[in-house]
């Protein structure tokens, strides 16, 4: 359902306006009802939800063995800045401050549909990541077993 890639600004106020393409589906699967939370990756970027998907990792985070300390560091940064966040009437969402500051959002963002949920990136950051990742591919290197099967 949540896939693309798309530029967008944040305003004065820290919100973005989800795209019109993407609206009638997430009213319709969330009822605009979304959680924005830090992803783990160092690349430092956030990842936005339908508070449906959001709600069943929330469950299998919880589960976790919370003694083993990477689990709990995860179960920190992910669940101790989730928040929610709805759609208004002009289909425009609040990112918190803390989110934005963690991620180094300012002004140019991408949002990156990755089926159940988008990734926001600052557009440099995503812009160098991209780049990297492309050189890395170009300089080889065997493919992981999960991805040998795959036919594109």
């Amino acid at each position: 359902m949540l896939r693309g890639l798309t530029e967008l600004s944040l305003d004065s106020k820290g919100r973005l306006v989800i795209p019109t393409r993407y609206r009638d589906a997430l009213d319709r699967h969330c009822e605009g009802h979304l959680v924005v939370t830090i992803d783990i990756d160092p690349s430092c970027f956030l990842l936005l939800y339908p508070l449906p998907d959001w709600e069943e990792i929330e469950r299998k985070l919880v589960k976790l063995p919370s003694l083993n300390e990477l689990t709990r560091q995860l179960q920190r940064q992910m669940l101790g800045y989730a928040t929610e966040c709805d759609m208004d009437g002009s289909g425009r969402i609040l990112l918190p401050p803390p989110l934005r500051t963690f991620a180094g959002l300012e002004k140019s963002i991408v949002m990156a549909g990755q089926g159940n949920k988008f990734e926001i990136w600052d557009a440099s950051k995503w812009n160098a990541q991209r780049d990297g990742w492309v050189a890395a591919r170009a300089a080889g290197g065997p493919l992981p077993p999960e991805l040998e099967s795959l036919s594109l």
